[in-house]
């Protein structure tokens, strides 16, 4: 087994590093020439299945842009058909499934997850990585609650949530019942990825902020403590995130959690004025990957500056990468976040 550049995991404690780790959401595939040539030929499914294919594509982004750290390359709704729920991933619209969940009975029906019964193939990948291949921590992740049940609920995206939301609220009976069928499935799962190598976890909750404070503590903050505190046992950095959940930053640091994900709403610096003492993860608005290099530089300068101010700060994007973005910019953008924060932090002592 490879030794491993510690940076990020150190970081996510809360230690002061030599400089500011970073690593990119959906950093693997999407705008990589070498991604898009393999999505000519398989789906994001096939990809997954292949151990060593899902591992190449994975480790690419390391290699490319010098990363410290590997992002599992699979889907928050890879683990759903274990527990019986018909999905497929469709290109441009993203998870649909056919059999939503509608009433107490559909909750019931759904099965226990087993992870190496059902998703032996993430595992193996994991073990590819870890054992031989990378020489960063690999993160795995899992979906949240709240964001597999709205698409288990609505049958795919949505922009209002307008299912999801009436279901907790008129059916909480069925939708405690779901969270904890969740919870298990999580839980289960995120433990079999550590159990293969995974270094740390990042819990994607990527539409709770559709919730307001009051019912995310009602209907959503019992199992993410729940989940957390069981995962806590296993003794790796775990990471929330979610995207226009500014307002949650304050629930989220209650949370047994290791590092709160910030989108490019919520200033670093803003955060530490609410009383987020947690180290912090984030936040370049992805669309500035677009703009001229001046104006990348400055705001960076800036996250970094932030992010300085209290020891633990992994840079990260507010939210993944998409197709447009030139990989030359993230591979300029890397080597400027190693060098600016290295400079920085022997300025500060």
């Amino acid at each position: 087994m490879k030794a491993i550049n510690d940076t990020l995991l150190r970081a996510a404690k809360g230690e002061r590093t030599e400089y500011t780790p970073v690593w990119y959401m959906r950093q693997a595939g999407r705008s990589q020439p070498e991604y898009r040539k393999i999505k000519e030929q398989y789906s994001l499914e096939e990809i997954t299945h292949q151990p060593e294919l899902c591992a190449y594509v994975t480790r690419l982004p390391v290699e490319n842009y010098n990363v410290d750290a590997a992002i599992l390359y699979k889907d928050i709704v890879t683990p759903l058909p274990g527990m019986g729920i018909d999905v497929k991933i469709k290109s441009g619209v993203g998870p649909v499934i056919s059999n939503p969940i509608r009433t107490v009975a559909d909750v019931e029906k759904l099965g226990e997850f087993n992870a190496k019964e059902h998703t032996p193939f993430v595992l193996d990948t994991i073990k590819l990585l870890t054992e031989e291949q990378l020489n960063v921590p690999l993160i795995g992740f899992a979906g949240a609650p709240f964001t597999l049940a709205s698409y288990m609920i609505e049958g795919g995206p949505s922009k209002n949530y307008n299912k999801t939301k009436s279901f907790m609220v008129s059916e909480p009976k069925a939708w405690f019942a779901l969270m904890d069928k969740l919870a298990d499935m999580i839980i289960a799962d995120v433990t079999a990825q550590i159990d293969a190598g995974a270094k740390a976890i990042q819990v994607f909750d990527s539409w709770v902020g559709a919730l307001n404070v009051e019912d995310y503590r009602v209907f959503i903050k019992p199992v993410m403590t729940r989940i957390f505190g069981e995962l806590r046992k296993e003794n790796v950095p775990l990471i929330q995130f979610g995207v226009g959940a500014s307002h949650l930053v304050n629930e989220w640091n209650d949370l047994p959690i290791d590092v709160v994900g910030l989108d490019w709403r919520m200033p670093i610096r803003k955060a530490r004025e609410l009383g987020v003492n947690k180290p912090v993860q984030g936040n370049l608005d992805p669309a500035l990957l677009l703009a001229d290099w001046s104006v990348i530089e400055q705001r960076t300068k800036d996250i970094i500056d932030q992010g300085l101010e209290v020891p633990g700060h992994i840079f990260n994007l507010g939210h993944g990468v998409f197709p447009e973005v030139n990989p030359d910019v993230l591979k300029r953008l890397t080597a400027f976040i190693h060098e600016y924060s290295r400079e920085r932090v022997s300025q500060l002592g």
